[in-house]
């Protein structure tokens, strides 16, 4: 999964989230009890990457950008006696410069192909903020986070060249589409090479492997400096939240049903201000090709 941050009106910037680096192999084994469940994993991640794909579905997305931190300080006005004075004193009065609060919808039509490990994905636009258009091959319009490949994101932790970067631990179990999954938690080790704050928590089934829904941290994103730059501003360190159910199955592979993302800054008490929220919808899916290859991919 990639996405990126790129300059975009009144959100400033728009934010691109990748996972593709190499990771180091080592030659530590998992604990015994998460070696079966992590074999799995790193089998429906070689499966997903040698898959050849040809789908369409419904995309419909929502963002909501909250810049009141953005704006300068409260303007203070000081006011004499008169009309807009109480009994005839003097008063502060304080005029908010803070910007209004944004929100933004798009619904495409979105077709994904893949084959010989190259993505393409076609967007025609249907809806914007409500309006009906019609829009083929049009760009993705939202307006801080662009992304693609959503379906690659537990690769980003899970291949099999990758596990060794991390350490894993079960944490607990769960309920994912009326069946039971096991909840896995990754950290990086210390002296990892592509796991630079690149951590969270994967739903796995323990009988196929299959990566259900995923929630992590991501800083290896283009422009972060960006980020770093508000949070300094703000006082506050910069955090990319990333969520990603897969609910819909075919053919052993599981295809994005919600997506979604948060810029947060977190200040040093651990208090976190969500500055934009997207939240990404898939549905009505037709699957055209849907196999996977024997291909070695590490």
């Amino acid at each position: 999964m990639r996405a990126r941050l790129f300059a975009a009106g009144i959100a400033g910037l728009a934010l691109v989230v990748g996972i593709s680096a190499a990771g180091k192999p080592r030659q530590e084994a998992a604990p015994a009890e998460l070696a079966p469940l992590l074999e799995k994993a790193a089998e429906y991640c070689r499966k997903l990457e040698s898959s050849v794909l040809d789908f369409v579905c419904r995309e419909e997305i929502s963002e909501k950008i909250n810049p009141i931190l953005d704006a300068p300080p409260m303007i203070a006005v000081r006011t004499g006696a008169g009309a807009d004075s109480w009994s005839g004193s003097s008063q502060i009065r304080t005029i908010s410069s803070a910007p209004s609060k944004v929100k933004r919808s798009f619904v495409y039509d979105y077709q994904c192909v893949r084959k010989d490990g190259r993505f393409q994905e076609v967007r025609t636009l249907l809806l914007e903020n409500g309006k009906k258009k019609n829009e083929p091959n049009a760009a993705l319009k939202t307006s801080v986070i662009l992304y693609e490949h959503v379906m690659l994101g537990p690769a980003g932790i899970f291949r099999k060249s990758y596990q060794s970067d991390y350490d894993f631990r079960i944490i607990g179990s769960a309920m994912f589409d009326k069946k039971p999954v096991v909840i896995v938690d990754a950290k990086p080790k210390p002296d990892a090479a592509h796991t630079d704050a690149f951590y969270g928590q994967a739903w796995i089934d323990p009988v196929s492997g299959n990566i259900v829904k995923i929630e992590y941290t991501e800083k290896r994103i283009d422009h972060y400096e960006v980020l770093e730059a508000r949070g300094k501003k703000y006082g506050r360190t910069p955090r990319i939240l990333l969520r990603a159910e897969f609910s819909e199955e075919k053919n052993g592979l599981r295809f994005p049903s919600r997506f979604s993302v948060e810029e947060t800054y977190v200040n040093a008490g651990g208090r976190v201000f969500v500055r934009s929220e997207m939240t990404v919808v898939y549905k009505d899916f037709r699957f055209f090709t849907v196999e996977t290859l024997d291909v070695d991919v590490r």
